[in-house]
């Protein structure tokens, strides 16, 4: 039987630092996208409910958690506005918004299908499928359709 030399100090070191950085990358989570719970929501410019409010939100609104500081998340939303929300107004379910000026809703996924409506920038969908580029959306109303996925946010 062979024996193995005892790992030097540096080669340990760097045994543990290559380690440590996998388990990082092994373990780094995907982009967090969460939805607001309730119509009249303030995003504020702290984790804090006396802070300035820099806008205020409705039901659906999606936006991305970008860190979290107690019961504060810290948010973007799709047009890159950052500010703060109290987390027990998000909901985990996830919604998209049309970022373009308009968008066409359609039967089915690809431009050769019919129109069903043209949608306006800030209309927002729950998302239901994903078909290549195109994603099957419903709206509140309960008209459902495909729309091509680079219109809206998160994509």
């Amino acid at each position: 039987m062979t024996k193995m030399p005892p790992l030097s100090r540096p080669s340990l070191f760097f045994t543990l630092v290559g380690i440590a950085l996998f388990l990082l990358a092994s373990t780094a989570t995907a982009a967090e996208y969460v939805s607001v719970l309730k119509d009249g929501v303030n995003i504020r410019s702290g984790p804090d409910a006396k802070k300035e409010i820099l806008w205020t939100v409705f039901k659906g609104f999606p936006l991305q958690v970008t860190s979290r500081q107690g019961k504060w998340a810290q948010v973007v939303d799709f047009e890159g506005d950052k500010g703060w929300i109290a987390t027990e107004l998000l909901a985990k379910q996830k919604t998209v918004i049309v970022k373009a000026d308009t968008a066409n809703l359609r039967v089915g996924a690809g431009k050769d299908y019919e129109i069903v409506a043209e949608v306006k920038h800030g209309v927002v969908f729950k998302p239901l499928a994903k078909e290549g580029d195109w994603v099957k959306v419903q709206h509140t109303d309960g008209t459902t359709g495909w729309i091509l996925g680079k219109l809206l946010w998160p994509s």
